[in-house]
């Protein structure tokens, strides 16, 4: 089973932390040449040198994923440093609103559609030629359990990891004959900063442990190992994937 990813290029969004820190020193630790990127300069640049300081190889660029613009030069600049993209880690998101679906205001609904969403196709239209240019690539957009089953406070975060889902499957169609696989992961509540107002709430955490079959909640280390083996060519039959990274939360888990 081939899952060296040695000297590959890969680009990890919002990895200054969380899931995507977690996911860049991961792929950084297997050999690749890891592009860090997120809005914050000092972010990335800390990400950066903890990989350095192992002995890998990184490069950070402060870009928005939401502004056109900022997604170009940092393409632009991961292909000077490194040459094409191999891997694609579409991890960045936002989420301003915490409530009812019908609560949002157009701004917010506007701004996590542009993060989640619209980031996401401009990354894949800036990333694709290159990928195509070396006959083929992994692109891997981490899109959430709550694309598959929404909750009540999420709605407007749940549309936007839902589309990205389709567009996951719709990517995968397409851009198979370049022999270029889209997959997604799925992962469930991860202690990050950006879900601490859920599993911070010893209610909220006490009920989604009991309702995981292996009784706790994720670590950003637990999306690492899925995303590595979508991005070698261990998974290469597999592409147009959702592989939920939940301790088995959508399999239904416990009774009571």
């Amino acid at each position: 089973m081939d899952t060296d990813l040695a000297g590959k290029v890969v680009l990890v969004t919002g990895g200054s932390r969380g899931i995507g820190r977690a996911i860049a020193l991961g792929f950084g630790q297997a050999g690749a040449r890891v592009v860090v990127a997120s809005r914050k300069q000092a972010g990335v640049d800390a990400v950066a040198e903890e990989i350095r300081q192992f002995g890998g190889t990184a490069l950070a660029v402060a870009a928005h994923v939401g502004e056109e613009e900022a997604i170009k030069n940092l393409v632009q600049k991961a292909h000077a440093a490194f040459g094409p993209i191999d891997v694609l880690v579409n991890n960045a998101a936002t989420n301003p609103h915490f409530g009812p679906l019908l609560e949002a205001t157009p701004a917010q609904w506007d701004k996590i559609m542009q993060v989640n969403l619209r980031g996401v196709f401009l990354l894949c239209q800036q990333v694709v030629p290159g990928m195509r240019e070396r006959g083929g690539g992994s692109i891997i957009n981490i899109a959430s359990i709550e694309g598959l089953r929404p909750s009540k406070v999420l709605g407007v975060y749940s549309v936007s990891k839902a589309a990205l889902i389709l567009l996951t499957q719709a990517l995968a169609q397409e851009l198979g004959p370049s022999g270029i696989r889209v997959n997604a992961l799925a992962p469930g509540l991860i202690r990050t900063d950006f879900s601490a107002a859920l599993w911070q709430s010893p209610a909220v955490a006490e009920a989604v442990a009991a309702r995981t079959p292996l009784g706790r909640l994720g670590e950003p280390e637990d999306i690492v190992g899925a995303a590595l083996f979508l991005a070698s060519p261990a998974s290469a039959y597999i592409s147009g994937a959702v592989i939920p990274v939940d301790g088995g939360l959508t399999a239904g888990g416990p009774v009571g």
